[in-house]
């Protein structure tokens, strides 16, 4: 299977693949996901390493910056080449870190940025609206290529020639006010202070919205202790479903739902059933694990679904899943993995806290790539994440024709942070020879798979070779988005829009006529909806799922 994927020169045949990892996404394709995105969605390194140890775009060392700018082209004056440079490098010296310092590129971008600020109030009071426009267009142009990076090797490839196209305006501007800049070095330097301050706090409030999405609402750690307490306590012997013989039936439609929030999981299959115009042929599978086993099969037994058919499993209970038939498995079990997110050992300057969260360690996150092991007899199934919320009968997804294709998602690439380049380190020669890194991702979250084509296909055996390949975490950070957009890269086939609408996690201004429009909606990203965190103008669409009379809701507070 590696034949397949890596030549025995160490570059990658038959995959010519547009760029891959966060499934283009991002925090929207949840594919994320997001950015689920957004988780997502959810995007990562070796074992939680800093962006320097695992580039996401290329490296690019300011110390170079200076020798590529003095190889511009003939058409520039040389005093425009002394003029850049001095200003450069005043700015490289501003920031109080060498050219060798892992972020000195990024601290000129911000430099830049500060300084283009200034200007646009000077340009603004005299009037001069196209020198202002033309600023306007180099700052969103820089901000672009600056994205979230906190070090140089996360910077795209042609960020020189962007630097280099604005302190080229900066210096045209200068030099048309050259009276003002006086006021423009006490503004910069005021400007500069306060960047700073307010970095430092957006870095505060990262971290502790991070900690808020990871803390456990109080009924919500009740609910399964109460669960399970009466699972085992309960005199019946029969604790089985009705409805069994539906469970391997290839003619219904099949749900996968891979959770250990019984709250969630319930909310989703209870969504599906409200808006389905056939209960009877619908079939849930939850998969969860051993802590939760027993709480969720005691939910669904309490709560009936009537015609339909559910299966609770334990993850426990896959014996064929172990360290040495999954590599993610053992790269999860090794130590120095365990150590990071358990550890005492504080983060990296400017790391990303959400690479740090526990999840990441949970195989349920990366059951989705053992769906035909899971369900040997079936052809078809969709996979529902837990933070989703059905509002349309899905029975005409079995029905749509995925032209060969294995993965059958709804495309993310409607901004360009969706696009491959942002979640796949397309420094590294496997990554670039193999995949287009504007290549539009797609979401995880509502995902159709054709089961038989994928056993044809052998497409557990390619998410093995790019695991192992990326045992080192050097092709992409952790997470199940960019290990899918590999994993299914030409075998993806486009779902219409209206099927699947991300960002009600962490986007404030989704519009309202296209929630209400979609299929299934998704609260890809930190704030969820039964957090207290979670954006309150879109709990209503889950709330209106959860039975607060059931009595074990009930008995553990949890309300609207």
């Amino acid at each position: 299977m590696i034949k397949e994927v890596v030549s025995t020169d160490g570059r990658a045949d038959g995959f010519h693949h547009p760029g891959d990892s966060k499934v283009a996404e991002e925090q929207d394709g949840q594919g994320m996901d997001e950015k689920e995105l957004q988780d997502a969605s959810e995007v990562e390194h070796k074992d939680g390493s800093d962006a320097s140890e695992n580039n996401i775009a290329g490296t690019h060392p300011a110390a170079n910056l200076t020798s590529s700018l003095e190889k511009e082209s003939a058409a520039d004056t040389l005093s425009d080449h002394a003029s850049i440079n001095a200003d450069l490098a005043t700015s490289a010296s501003s920031t109080g870190h060498s050219a060798t310092s892992p972020d000195a590129t990024i601290r000129i971008i911000k430099d830049q940025l500060i300084r283009a600020k200034t200007y646009l109030g000077v340009l603004a009071s005299r009037g001069n609206h196209g020198t202002a426009k033309e600023l306007r267009a180099r700052m969103k142009d820089i901000q672009r290529a600056l994205g979230d990076a906190t070090d140089d090797g996360m910077l795209p490839q042609n960020v020189h020639g962007k630097i280099k196209a604005m302190e080229q305006t900066l210096g045209r501007i200068k030099r048309m006010h050259d009276g003002c800049s006086g006021a423009v070095n006490r503004l910069r330097t005021s400007l500069h202070s306060t960047e700073e301050r307010l970095q430092s706090h957006r870095k505060d409030a990262n971290y502790l919205a991070q900690l808020a999405a990871k803390s456990l609402p109080k009924g919500l750690h009740c609910l399964p202790l109460r669960l399970t307490n009466e699972y085992y306590s309960s005199n019946s012997n029969n604790k089985d479903f009705p409805n069994m013989e539906k469970l391997e039936n290839p003619k219904l439609h099949h749900y996968a739902v891979f959770s250990d929030n019984v709250l969630a999981a319930a909310v989703v299959v209870n969504s599906t059933l409200v808006h389905a115009k056939k209960p009877a042929n619908h079939v849930f599978h939850i998969v969860t694990d051993r802590l939760n086993y027993a709480a969720m099969k005691m939910w669904f037994l309490a709560n009936p679904l009537g015609e339909a058919a559910v299966q609770v499993q334990n993850i426990e209970e896959f014996t064929w899943l172990n360290s040495s038939y999954s590599p993610v498995l053992k790269q999860l079990e090794s130590s120095s993995m365990i150590d990071y997110y358990f550890g005492s050992g504080r983060a990296r300057p400017g790391e990303n806290p959400k690479f740090r969260n526990p999840k990441y360690l949970s195989i349920l996150n990366h059951l989705r790539f053992y769906l035909p092991e899971i369900f040997p007899k079936l052809n078809k199934v969709l996979f529902l994440d837990d933070d989703t919320v059905v509002q349309q009968d899905l029975s005409a997804l079995w029905s749509i024709d995925l032209k060969g294709k294995v993965n059958g998602a709804v495309e993310t690439c409607g901004e360009s942070f969706h696009r491959f380049d942002k979640y796949l380190n397309f420094s590294n020669p496997l990554i670039a020879s193999n995949f287009n890194p504007h290549a539009c991702g797609w979401a995880y979250g509502m995902n159709m798979f054709d089961l038989s084509e994928w056993r044809k296909q052998n497409i557990t055996d390619v998410y093995h070779t790019w695991q192992n390949l990326n045992e080192d975490r050097l092709l992409w950070k952790l997470g199940s988005l960019p290990a899918g957009l590999v994993t299914f890269w030409n075998r993806t086939f486009p779902l219409d829009r209206s099927w699947h609408l991300l960002g009600l996690g962490y986007n404030p201004n989704v519009n309202e006529k296209e929630i209400r429009r979609a299929s299934v909606i998704h609260y890809n990203g930190n704030l969820k909806p039964w957090l207290e965190i979670g954006l309150s103008k879109y709990r209503k669409y889950w709330s209106r799922h959860v039975n607060y009379d059931q009595v074990f809701i009930r008995e553990c507070n949890i309300n609207p």
